[in-house]
This record gives structure tokens, sequence and C-alpha cells, in this order.
């Protein structure tokens, strides 16, 4: 192993976005050809919010595999102020369940029939506390006075801080950090209890990315990329190898229109160019080594499942430059244009 090459085994991507229908037989394959598993988001239209739903989401996932794929997608309950316990825990042993998803109410995409107030599913918590089931959460406040930079920091303080302190045995997942404070609390924490996700996209951007020249609706995403700052802290952190910290892309595909509209969706779409983009910034920073344990072995540990045996090795080398779209029936999907991926090269392991 060296700063250009490293085999490693078969990531998981800890938080992905599929959608459905003709988006999801679009992208699909993207996740399937680097990734053995992924928790899939649960944000559809409806949203699936009982284990029925998501045994059938499941269902319409595999069927769309090819041959010889051995990708595993991990199914979520999106959480509501009505969500049945009982059901919950039924789905999870059934094995359907892998996770509870948190959406406030009105934080991102699809989330309108998210939480309103998070005390009101505090049974929930205790039974997915009882079952060892992870809560997965888009860590934001939503209030109007608060401003759309401060929303995750303000979260911490007011949200999770007193969750945590009312289900000290709740297995917790701060997804898609974007911040110093989501940082240093995440560290501070027993790994056991608290882990976060970092995406590709936080780790190379910097807010200017959205204003370069003009309106850069491709790189509107929500948490909203922070001040740089903000980026070298999240890179210090995954570079590190703490455990506390492991993939998750966050790769959320939406048809070009819907994204460069008046009111234009947030989400980026990085699956073909994930691995890489990683790849990227941890060999920018002398850390290749400790890609890895933040790829292959941290999320398998946190959610108790074993580390795939399959390996790959990512090479830095001339290479074809990735698909800058993503061709679906209901229109084009712009891949996340990565600084510096089109050297990397992603191949199973000899």
């Amino acid at each position: 192993m060296n700063n250009t090459t490293l085999t490693l085994p078969r990531p998981d991507d800890w938080h992905v976005h599929l959608r459905d229908g003709d988006v999801l037989a679009a992208v699909l394959p993207d996740t399937a050809r680097h990734y053995a598993r992924a928790i899939v988001m649960p944000n559809l239209k409806p949203p699936v919010t009982s284990a029925a739903a998501a045994d059938a989401y499941r269902t319409r996932i595999r069927a769309l595999l090819s041959d010889g794929d051995d990708f595993e997608p991990l199914m979520t309950c999106y959480l509501t102020d009505v969500t049945d316990a009982a059901d919950l825990a039924a789905g999870t042993r059934d094995g359907i369940f892998t996770a509870a998803k948190l959406y406030p109410a009105g934080a991102t995409t699809n989330s309108a029939a998210g939480v309103t107030d998070i005390t009101r599913l505090d049974g929930v918590f205790e039974t997915m506390s009882a079952l060892g089931l992870p809560l997965l959460i888009h860590g934001e406040v939503v209030d109007r006075d608060v401003d759309v930079f401060d929303r995750e920091a303000v979260f911490i303080e007011r949200v999770l801080t007193p969750l945590r302190a009312r289900h000290p045995a709740l297995k917790i997942v701060f997804e898609h950090i974007t911040t110093a404070e989501a940082a240093a609390y995440v560290s501070a924490a027993d790994a056991r209890l608290l882990a976060a996700t970092v995406t590709p996209h936080h780790l190379m951007l910097n807010r200017g990315a959205m204003f370069e020249g003009g309106i850069r609706p491709h790189m509107y995403c929500l948490p909203i990329i922070k001040r740089e700052t903000h980026r070298q802290a999240l890179v210090k952190a995954v570079c590190s190898g703490d455990a506390h910290y492991f993939l998750g892309t966050d790769s959320a595909p939406h048809v070009m229109h819907t994204k460069e509209s008046d009111c234009g969706c947030a989400g980026i779409y990085n699956a073909p160019v994930a691995l890489a983009a990683y790849a990227e910034v941890f060999a920018a920073h002398d850390a290749l080594p400790a890609l890895e344990a933040f790829a292959a072995h941290n999320g398998p540990a946190f959610y108790g499942l074993p580390v795939n045996t399959r390996r790959i090795t990512l090479t830095r080398d001339a290479h074809q430059p990735p698909p800058s779209r993503c061709v679906s029936e209901l229109g084009d999907i712009l891949v996340f244009d990565a600084p510096g991926t089109a050297q990397w090269r992603v191949s199973p392991a000899p």
C-alpha cells in the first residue's frame, strides 16, 4: 500500500437515496457496483412508514439487481408523530428494519410527514433502545428564527443533547454532519452509542462552491455546505481513523430540471464517484491508510454486522473520466463533479 493504491474490504454505504420507479432503476447500478450493503433512505412518496412498506420496497430494489450482484439493501423506517412502536419492533425482529430515520418535518426532501415534536416519540425510542435499533438523525432545526447555516449546531443544543439524556442507551447516527461543532460533539461521545456519517461533498467543498460565477444549483444540498473552517474540521475528524465516523454518501438523485427550477431540490448525486472522492480526500491529507476503517470497518462495528469478505483496490492512475450524467426515463441526473476523481480506479482485488 502507498499513497496511490489501497486494497480494502468492499465498503458499505451507510446513507443513500435510491428513490423508486424509473429513477431507482437508473441509479441502483451505481451503488450496487461499489458497495456490498447500503442503508436505504425511506423518504419516498409516500414515505416508508411500516414494515410492510419497507419489505415491499426492498423487494422492488432486489428485483432490479443484475445476476451476480451481491448487493444487500438495508431498510429503514420513516418516523412520524404517530409511528407504531409495535410494528417497528416486529419489522426489526423479522429482519426488515436495520434502523429508523428521523426527519424533522420540513427539514429536507420529502420530509413533510416527519416529526414535529421529538418528545412524542419517547415511547418509540424506548422500544428502539431495548432492541438495539439505531436511530438515524437528520440533525437540523427548522425554526424560522435560526439561520440555515446554524441549524445543525442549534440542533445539538436544543434536540440531540436532551434526547440522549432521556434515552442514554439509544444508538444514534448523526447523519451527514457538516460542522466543527458536530465533529467535536460526536468525537467526545461513546462510539458504541453515537456515530456520524460524512459525505464526500462536505469533505471536498465549502459554501463558496454554490456561488462560483453565479448560482450553482447542483451544489445545493441539505444540510447546506458550510464555511471552509468546518470542512477542515470534518477532514481532520475522518482522516484521524476515529471509530466514530463512517462512510455515508447521502447520494441523492434529482433529475436536472428539478434542480434547475425556481425552487430547486436539495441533493447531490455522487454514487458513481463517491469512493474516488473519498480516496482523493484521504490521499491529499496523507491519510489513505485510514480510509479502510472509515469505509469498511467502523460502520459494520456500529451496526453489529460482519466486515465484508470480498475486497476491492483503489488505484490512483490515469483513468477515463466518470460519466457526467445518469440517464433515467424521467430525465438526466447530473453526477457530482468531484475534483480529482477521474484519477482513481476502483476494481475487484485479485
